[in-house]
C-alpha cells in the first residue's frame, strides 16, 4: 500500500519506539494535547476522550518511555478503519516520525485486508497521500452528523 518505508532502526537507534500498548499511553499528555493544542478536538471531556481509547486501538510513539506521538484507528478489523488523533509533539517534528507512525498504522497485521480506509484532515494531505490516501471517490454517498464539543 505504502511506496514510502521508514527505516525502523534509524528510529529505535535514536531512542524512539512505537507500541500499541495502552498502559504506555500517557493519558494526561495526550489529554492536554487534544483539548488545548489540536484544532479538532477542543472541548473534548476526559471522560469521553478515555471511552474513544478503550474503544480503539491507538498507536503511540515514545522516545525514552515519554510520549512523542500519538494515533487512534477506529476499526472492525475486517471492513473498515478510521485514522484520527494523530500528532507529534512539537519537540519531536521534522524527523519523520509521522510518516513512521502512518506507515505503522497501515501495515499492522490486524489490519490488513480492510476494504475501506478513512480520516479526515485540514492540513496533512501530503502526508496522507503518500500512504495512498485520496479525496473520497463518491462523496456524494458519504453523510454525517456532526456535533462540535461544547
Amino acid at each position: 500500500m505504502t511506496k514510502t518505508l521508514m527505516n525502523d532502526k534509524a528510529f529505535r537507534e535514536k531512542g524512539y519506539r512505537i507500541t500499541n500498548d495502552k498502559n504506555q499511553i500517557d493519558f494526561d499528555r495526550v489529554y492536554h494535547y487534544l483539548e488545548h493544542e489540536s484544532y479538532w478536538a477542543k472541548g473534548v471531556t476526559a471522560e469521553r476522550l478515555r471511552t474513544a481509547i478503550d474503544n480503539s486501538m491507538c498507536f503511540v510513539i515514545l522516545k525514552q518511555n515519554e510520549l512523542a506521538g500519538f494515533a487512534r484507528v477506529v476499526t472492525d478489523q475486517a471492513t473498515f478503519a478510521y485514522i484520527c488523533d494523530v500528532f507529534i509533539l512539537e519537540e519531536h517534528r521534522r524527523l519523520g516520525l509521522s510518516k513512521w507512525l502512518i506507515q505503522t498504522i497501515v501495515q499492522h497485521p490486524d489490519l490488513q485486508g480492510l476494504r475501506r480506509w478513512s480520516l479526515a484532515t485540514l492540513d496533512a494531505h501530503s502526508l496522507y497521500e503518500q500512504f495512498g490516501f485520496v479525496p473520497l471517490s463518491k462523496p456524494e454517498r458519504w453523510m454525517e452528523i456532526y456535533t462540535p464539543y461544547k
